[in-house]
C-alpha cells in the first residue's frame, strides 16, 4: 500500500516539475512584458532602478552563453562524426570477442578458424564480459565441475536393463553363420559375449507402438550399425560404436532408450531425466532432438532439448516441469544442474554422440563432470565416426565391460557415397564451374557447398543469388535463431542450396540432400569424412560428393587417394598426377633425411636402450596396444 501511494506521490511532484519547468519560460514573456512596460515609460522617466539594471543584466548574460561543449568528447570522435556510435561500439565489442577468443584457442583471425573460436568461446562458456562490458576471455580448465556424486552414500533402485530375446531365426544361425552375416555385412565387433545381428525390426521384438513409429519413418530394414548396435543395446550392455557418417546411429540408441524408459517406474514431480544424450554442437543436439521426439510420441514422453543460443529461463522451466529425455551440449547441461533445474538421480541410460568432436571442442572435464553424476550402474553408450587414443581412453574408464561394435575403418568416408574428385587450374576457376554444374545437381536433388572461410561462403551465396539460385549462408557468424531458421527452410524446400563452414559438417541429417561439393578442401580427413558424409544417409546410395582440388590445395591429394581407395572409388588421373608432383617437390628432402638416418638410429640404440624401451612401454600402457603395434613387431633390431 505504501510503495502505490509513493508512486502516486512521485506522479504529483513529476505534474509539479512540469510547471516548474515552464517557469522560465514565463519569466522570459514577463520580462518581455517589463521591456515593453520599461520603453513606454522611457520619456516619462529616464532614471532606472540600479537593482533592476543589475539583474537584466544578469538575464542578459544567461541568454547570450553558449552551453558548455564536451571538448574531450568531441576531440575523441571528430572522426567518427558520420558514424552510429552504438553501431561502432557494438561492432568493436564483438571483434575483440573474436579476437580474444581467436588467441585463446591459438586459431587463425580472418578464417573459419575464427568462426569456430567464437563458438568454442560462447558455446563452452569461455566469454564473458567484466565490469565495463568488454568481452574477456575464460580459460574453460578454471571452471569448477560439478562435484561428483558420493553413489556409496545412495540408495539407488534396482534397474532392469536387459529387454532381449532372440528369436527364433537368430538362434538357429551357428556362430559361423552369425560371424559370415556379420561379416557381409562389414561388421567387426569384439567383447564377450556379443549377441547376434539381427536382420529385421522385427527381430527385435519391439512393441506395437514403437514398430507403427518405424514404419511411419519409412525404414524398411535395419542399417548395417542398426543390426549389430540394437541387439547390443537391449542386451543391457554398454557400446563403443564406431560407425561411417550417415549410418543411422541415432535411431540405433533412441529405440533401446525408450524400451529402457518404459520399464521404469514413472516419474514423479520435479523427476527426471530417465534418458541423457551429449552432443556436441547445438545443431547435432537438435537433430537428435526431433528424432527422440518421432519416436517417444507415441508413449507420451516428453523431450526436452538443451543447448546454447536458447533462453535458459524457458530451458530451466521445461526442465523443472519433468522430462523423460534430456539431448543436451555439455556446457549447457553442467548449466542447468548448477542451477537446480534437474537431477540425475532417475538417469540410467547416458549416450554421449560423436564423442570425438566434444574432445575437439575442448569438452572433456563437462563430460566426465556430468558422468560422475549418474549412477554407476546405468547403461552407457558412445557413438562417434572417429576414435581418437583420447576418447577410446575414456570410453575404458566410464564404461563396463563395452562391446565394441564397428563398421568398416574408422574416420573411412561411406561407402554409398559416389566420391568425384576434379583437379581444377586455378580458385578463380571453382565459381564457373559450380554455376556450369549446379542446375544438373539440383535437379537431383538439394545441394550443400562447404567452403572454408565464411567470406567465401557469403561470396558465393551472392553470386549463386544474382544467377537466380534459391541458396542460404550458414556460417558461424550467424545467431542461433538464424542458423535454425536456415536449416528448417533448407529442409523444408524454399531454398535448394546451402553454402556452409564446417558448422554444418556434422550430424545434419537432411533426406533430400543429394550432393555435396567441397568447394574449398577440408582441414583434415575426419572433415573431410564428416563433410561427404551429410549425402548417402542411413543407406540412401544415390548420394554424390564433389571435391575441387587446385595446385594450392595439392598437400591434400595424398590423402584423398588414399579415402578413395579405401571407400572402392575410382581416382582420376589428374588427382594422381597432382599427388606425383608434389612428391617430387619434397623428394631432396627425403634423400637429405635418408642420408641420416642410418647415423640416427645408431645414435638412438646406442643411448640408452633400457630408457627407449621403458618410453615405449608407457606409450603402450597409455595410448593402448594398437599405439605401438605398428611401431615394432619384436625387440628392436639394429
Amino acid at each position: 500500500m505504501s510503495i502505490r501511494n509513493s508512486t502516486r506521490f512521485r506522479g504529483g511532484d513529476n505534474s509539479e516539475d512540469a510547471d516548474v519547468d515552464n517557469i522560465d519560460f514565463t519569466e522570459n514573456e514577463e520580462d518581455e512584458e517589463d521591456d515593453v512596460d520599461n520603453g513606454a515609460s522611457a520619456s516619462a522617466n529616464d532614471e532606472i532602478d540600479p537593482l533592476d539594471a543589475f539583474m537584466e543584466g544578469i538575464h542578459e548574460e544567461m541568454k547570450a552563453a553558449p552551453p558548455p561543449k564536451p571538448k574531450e568528447k568531441v576531440e575523441r570522435y571528430k572522426d567518427d562524426e558520420d558514424d552510429d556510435h552504438v553501431v561502432s561500439f557494438l561492432k568493436a565489442k564483438k571483434d575483440l570477442g573474436l579476437t580474444l577468443a581467436a588467441d585463446a584457442l591459438n586459431a587463425g583471425y580472418n578464417s573459419d578458424e575464427e568462426v569456430y573460436a567464437a563458438a568454442k568461446a560462447v558455446d563452452a562458456g569461455m566469454l564473458e564480459f567484466d565490469s565495463d562490458d568488454n568481452p574477456i576471455v575464460v580459460d574453460k580448465r578454471k571452471i569448477e565441475p560439478i562435484q561428483a556424486l558420493d553413489h556409496s552414500s545412495i540408495d539407488y533402485e534396482p534397474i532392469n536393463k536387459d529387454f532381449y530375446e532372440e528369436v527364433e531365426s537368430i538362434s538357429r544361425m551357428s556362430e559361423q553363420e552369425a560371424l559370415d552375416y556379420r561379416k557381409s555385412l562389414g561388421i567387426r565387433v569384439s567383447g564377450f559375449d556379443v549377441p547376434k545381428a539381427v536382420k529385421t525390426f522385427e527381430d527385435c521384438v519391439f512393441s506395437t507402438q514403437i514398430m507403427s513409429a518405424i514404419k511411419k519413418q519409412a525404414y524398411e530394414k535395419p542399417t548395417t550399425i542398426q543390426c549389430q548396435a540394437l541387439a547390443v543395446v537391449l542386451s543391457g550392455r554398454d557400446v563403443i560404436g564406431i560407425a561411417k557418417t550417415g549410418s543411422g546411429k541415432t535411431a540405433a540408441f533412441v529405440l533401446p532408450m525408450i524400451v529402457h524408459i518404459m520399464d521404469q517406474p514413472e516419474l514423479q514431480r520435479e523427476e527426471g531425466p530417465i534418458g541423457v544424450i551429449c552432443a556436441p554442437t547445438r545443431e547435432l543436439a537438435h537433430q537428435i532432438f526431433l528424432e527422440a521426439k518421432k519416436f517417444s510420441k507415441a508413449y507420451g514422453l516428453r523431450v526436452s532439448a538443451v543447448y546454447g543460443g536458447m533462453g535458459k529461463h524457458e530451458q530451466l522451466k521445461e526442465l523443472k516441469a519433468g522430462c523423460e529425455i534430456v539431448v543436451a551440449t555439455p556446457g549447457r547441461l553442467i548449466d542447468m544442474l548448477k542451477m537446480k533445474a534437474l537431477t540425475m538421480m532417475r538417469a540410467s541410460y547416458l549416450v554421449l554422440d560423436e564423442a570425438d568432436r566434444m574432445f575437439d571442442l575442448g569438452f572433456e572435464p563437462q563430460v566426465r563432470s556430468i558422468v560422475g553424476q549418474i549412477r554407476p550402474d546405468r547403461q552407457t553408450l558412445l557413438f562417434s565416426a572417429t576414435m581418437p587414443w583420447k576418447v577410446e581412453k575414456l570410453a575404458w574408464e566410464i564404461l563396463s565391460d563395452p562391446i565394441r561394435v564397428t563398421v568398416g575403418e574408422a574416420g573411412m568416408a561411406n561407402e554409398d557415397i559416389t566420391q568425384v574428385v576434379n583437379v581444377i587450374p586455378s580458385d578463380a576457376d571453382k565459381l564457373p564451374w559450380l554455376l556450369e554444374k549446379l542446375p544438373g545437381m539440383i535437379d537431383e536433388g538439394d545441394v550443400l557447398v562447404f567452403a572454408s572461410k565464411k567470406a567465401t561462403v557469403d561470396e558465393i551465396e551472392a553470386q549463386l543469388t544474382l544467377n537466380g539460385f534459391k541458396v542460404a549462408a550458414l556460417h558461424g557468424d550467424k545467431d542461433q535463431a538464424s542458423r535454425m531458421e536456415t536449416l528448417q527452410k533448407f529442409k523444408s524446400g524454399i531454398y535448394h542450396v546451402l553454402v556452409a563452414t564446417d558448422v554444418a559438417a556434422r550430424g545434419l541429417d537432411i533426406k533430400s540432400l543429394k550432393t555435396v561439393v567441397n568447394y574449398d578442401t577440408a582441414k583434415d580427413m575426419d572433415m573431410h569424412v564428416h563433410r561427404i558424409g551429410r549425402t548417402g544417409r542411413a543407406g540412401d546410395k544415390d548420394g554424390v560428393a564433389y571435391t575441387l582440388v587446385t595446385q594450392r590445395e595439392a598437400r591434400f591429394a595424398g590423402e584423398l587417394i588414399n579415402s578413395l581407395v579405401a571407400a572402392g572409388q575410382n581416382v582420376p588421373q589428374e588427382l594422381m598426377d597432382l599427388a606425383m608432383k608434389v612428391g617430387r617437390k619434397v623428394e631432396d628432402e627425403v634423400v637429405e633425411i635418408e642420408e641420416y638416418e642410418e647415423l640416427i638410429l645408431v645414435l638412438v640404440l646406442d643411448l640408452t636402450r633400457n630408457q627407449v624401451g621403458h618410453r615405449l612401454k608407457l606409450h603402450q600402457v597409455e595410448r593402448g596396444d594398437q599405439f605401438c603395434e605398428n611401431r615394432s613387431n619384436g625387440p628392436i633390431q639394429e
